[in-house]
C-alpha cells in the first residue's frame, strides 16, 4: 500500500506529542501516533486505497482522500471499525448544502454535530443512554474528535486561521451521539429522513452548543414540548432569528410520556413548529431594539417546516432533562444524512 503523506521519526511517545503540538496538528490534546500499520488497518477495514477521493470541498476546491482521513482518525483514537463512520460523516459534510466552509469559518463558533443510526451503533459500541452528549462511550468520543482533527489538518480550520470563532463551544473537541433506538418506539432519525431502517447512517448538522432544559412536573405532551419550544424561542431572541435545522434530544423519562400518549416524531415536529416562533418586536426585550424598526409585528418561525426539526431519542433512563441544539445560522447550512457505505456520487444524499 503506497502512501502519499510525509513520514516522521521520533525517539519516544513524548517526542511524538511535542512534534505534533509544535506543528499545530492537534486539538490541544495528546494524539495516538498514526503509524503506517494503524493507518493501513483503517483503510483495509473500509476496503479503500489510500488515494480514494472522498470528495472535493466545494468552496476552496480541496481534495480529501481516504488516506488523510485515516491518519487523523488514528490520531483521534479511532479503531478500524470506527473508520467507516468517520468517512461517512465527511462525505455528508462535503455536500454543497452543508456549506462546510461557512459553518467552520464563521465567528458564530458552531461545531459539527454527528448523529449515528442503524446497526453500526451496536457494532462499534456507541451508546445513546447515560451522558449521551458527553463522554458516553469510546466510539462517539473518538469519531467526533476525528471529524475535528480532519478539519484542523485537512482544511486548516485552526483558531485564528480559517476558524474565526469568537467563543466556540466544547463540541469542537467532539460532538457525536448515537440515537437510543432500542429505548423508543419512534422511528430512528435516519428512517424519518428517508433512509432504509436496516441501513446504518450518519447525520451531520452545523450546530451550536446544546441548551439543556428540564421539566419533571407534567406528563402532558403539550406541556413537555412547550419547554423545548420555549428554549428555541429564547435562542431566536438571543442568537439568530433565522429558521433552520434544530435538533432536540429527548431522554427516556420524557419520551415515555410522549409515547404513552401516542405522539410520534411527526406529531412532535408539527407541534414545535407551531409553537417555536416569535415576533420581531421581542428583540427589543433583549437589547436589540435597533433592528426592530417598523417590522415589529413580523412573525418568525424557528423552522421553515416541521421537517427541519431533528428529533433524537437519547439520554439516561432517569431525569426529565432534554436539550435543544440550535443551528449555526438558519438555512445557510442544511443537515445532511448519508447511509454508511453508499456512494453519494451515484445517487443524491438523503435530506
Amino acid at each position: 500500500m503506497q502512501f502519499q503523506s510525509r513520514s516522521y521519526e521520533a525517539e519516544s511517545i513524548s517526542a511524538v506529542q511535542e512534534l505534533y503540538h509544535s506543528n499545530g496538528w492537534t486539538d490541544g490534546l495528546p494524539i495516538v501516533p498514526p503509524t503506517e500499520e494503524a493507518v493501513k488497518e483503517c483503510l483495509d477495514w473500509a476496503m479503500m486505497p489510500p488515494d480514494q477521493l472522498i470528495g472535493i470541498e466545494p468552496v476552496r476546491g480541496l481534495a480529501i482522500t481516504a488516506e488523510k482521513i485515516a491518519i487523523n482518525a488514528v490520531m483521534a483514537g479511532c479503531l478500524p471499525m470506527h473508520f467507516p463512520v468517520v468517512l461517512t460523516a465527511w462525505t455528508a459534510m462535503m455536500q454543497e448544502e452543508f456549506l462546510m466552509h461557512g459553518a467552520t469559518a464563521s465567528t458564530g463558533g458552531c461545531a459539527v454535530l454527528v448523529v449515528l443510526n442503524g446497526p453500526i451503533r451496536l457494532e462499534i459500541g456507541a451508546a445513546g443512554s447515560f451522558n449521551a452528549l458527553g463522554n458516553s462511550d469510546r466510539a462517539t468520543a473518538v469519531i467526533g474528535r476525528a471529524v475535528r482533527l480532519c478539519l484542523i489538518n485537512l482544511m486548516d480550520v485552526r483558531p485564528g486561521v480559517i476558524d474565526r470563532s469568537t467563543l466556540g463551544h466544547p463540541g469542537k473537541f467532539s460532538y457525536c451521539l448515537a440515537e437510543d433506538e432500542e429505548g423508543t418506539d419512534w422511528d430512528p432519525l435516519h428512517v424519518v429522513r428517508g433512509v432504509e431502517r436496516a441501513a446504518s447512517a450518519v447525520t451531520v448538522m452545523a450546530a451550536g452548543a446544546p441548551r439543556q432544559l428540564m421539566n419533571e412536573w407534567t406528563t402532558k405532551p403539550e406541556e413537555i414540548l412547550e419547554t423545548f419550544a420555549a428554549e428555541m424561542r429564547a435562542n431566536m431572541r438571543h442568537y439568530s432569528i433565522h429558521p433552520g435545522n434544530y435538533a432536540i434530544v429527548i431522554p427516556q423519562q420524557l419520551r415515555e410520556h410522549l409515547q404513552a400518549a401516542k405522539w410520534t416524531k411527526k406529531d412532535i415536529a408539527n407541534f414545535i413548529h407551531e409553537r417555536a416562533r416569535i415576533h420581531r418586536r421581542e428583540w427589543a426585550d433583549v437589547g436589540k431594539g435597533a433592528v426592530v424598526r417598523d417590522r415589529g409585528d413580523s412573525v418568525y418561525t424557528a423552522m421553515e417546516s416541521p421537517d427541519q426539526l431533528l428529533v433524537i431519542a437519547a439520554g439516561g433512563p432517569a431525569g426529565g432533562f432534554g436539550a435543544v441544539i440550535p443551528p449555526w445560522l438558519g438555512n445557510k447550512s442544511h443537515a445532511v444524512t448519508v447511509p454508511v457505505g453508499v456512494c453519494v456520487d451515484c445517487e443524491p444524499p438523503k435530506k
